[in-house]
């Protein structure tokens, strides 16, 4: 058993190769990006231009929904959608769409043309099967033009060839197709935007400019299909969503090797978000921190110092060898909160060669507990990076 806070080991994402999905381009035209220059791109191109990205150093005034745009100012950004589903039968699912933009440089030629590479968008797309016990993910890759991928600057619209995330009016809808799953979805707010961080932004280590701005929509009613490998048509599905949104540049140090990120949705009607950042020595980053969402939508901050997660269970990949936390229990005695959670799936570990070349695990969790006195479920998505490689650095 481990205690996450002083003493915990921390987790460690794989850097693989990273390779080009297939596109209907000439590969002449395209510029095929290689393994090597995949990762070229974006370790070395930012060291030649790392004093241009704008770095977060004090809080943001922020105006929705433009700020659910794309912010190129900065090196770094995504935008997360983490959900369960069910349908009419009652079977249960858990799905995560992911689009990153990773800059690449600063500013383009003087003279540019629609295939010059100013940033690179990624994606992930991952689908649990909990009541088949079997979980799927695909990712790709792309450069922005002409008109493969990209994010408008107005509000959310994200897209990766025909991988999409879309606000209109305030329902957001998410749209992907991978081989022989599909992902149709529209997403509803029940709860207003929370910003997480103290006083705006969120720390991720001591330094200025170590740190991001962070947004979520952490109540989302969903409604939609989802298409499974066999199945002749799409299952009418319905659930409950959670979307991040964070940005910022060079974020992670060499010394941080990964992070443990929670996402719950409690029967009380709160909503709970935790990370922390785990260092090479072991020890867990003290700006590491969390948000409690009440059920009218107001939230607080939560300070490391407020938390305590105990590891209770491991489980090792057989392909990764990557030994990951498999069950936790999750105390915020401020709340008088008192939970223990575990994955509805054992194997929920993405293998991101075609895009980012990490190794992580991201995927469904449920568990029970207290809240006070009374007795509480909860559901949500756990991520777990950096228990198969080192991420520090990259972000």
């Amino acid at each position: 058993m481990k205690e996450i806070g002083k003493k915990a080991k921390g987790p460690k994402g794989e850097i693989r190769k990273c390779r080009q999905n297939s596109f209907p381009f000439s590969p002449l035209r395209f510029f095929a990006i290689s393994p090597f220059v995949c990762l070229w791109l974006i370790l070395a191109f930012p060291a030649f231009g790392a004093d241009e990205w704008a770095r977060v150093t004090a809080p943001r005034k922020w105006t929705f929904p433009r700020d659910f745009g794309a912010h190129p100012e900065y090196r770094t950004e995504w935008w997360y959608f983490t959900g369960k589903l069910k349908d009419d039968g009652g079977n249960r699912y858990g799905y995560q769409l992911t689009f990153f933009r990773q800059g690449v440089r600063f500013h383009l030629p003087s003279a540019p043309n629609a295939w010059d590479i100013r940033d690179i968008y990624l994606a992930h797309f991952a689908v649990s099967d909990v009541s088949r016990g079997r979980f799927q993910a695909a990712d790709r890759l792309s450069r922005v033009g002409p008109g493969l991928a990209g994010a408008g600057l107005d509000g959310m619209d994200v897209w990766l060839l025909n991988w999409s995330a879309r606000m209109i009016g305030s329902v957001i809808r998410l749209e992907a197709r991978a081989s022989d799953k599909e992902l149709r979805l529209e997403l509803s707010p029940r709860k207003p935007p929370v910003i997480h961080g103290e006083k705006g932004f969120s720390r991720k280590g001591p330094s200025e400019g170590q740190a991001s701005y962070y947004v979520s929509f952490t109540d989302l009613e969903t409604r939609g299909s989802l298409k499974l490998p066999g199945s002749p048509s799409p299952l009418e599905v319905r659930g409950v969503s959670w979307f991040d949104q964070e940005f910022g540049s060079n974020q992670l140090t060499p010394e941080q090797k990964g992070w443990d990120w929670f996402s719950l949705h409690l029967s009380d009607g709160r909503d709970l978000m935790i990370y922390f950042l785990r260092l090479q020595d072991g020890s867990v980053e003290p700006a590491s921190s969390g948000t409690l969402v009440a059920a009218d939508g107001s939230s607080r901050h939560l300070k490391l110092s407020d938390l305590t997660v105990t590891v209770l269970d491991r489980w090792k990949s057989p392909r990764s060898k990557g030994e990951y936390p498999s069950r936790w229990r999750i105390q915020v005695p401020s709340a008088k909160i008192d939970l223990t959670i575990a994955p509805l799936l054992a194997d929920q570990e993405l293998q991101t060669e075609a895009s980012t070349g990490i190794t992580y695990w991201e995927g469904a969790v449920a568990g029970k507990g207290l809240a006070g006195p009374s007795e509480v479920t909860c559901e949500g998505y756990v991520e777990l990076t950096g228990y198969a490689g080192a991420l520090g650095g990259i972000f």
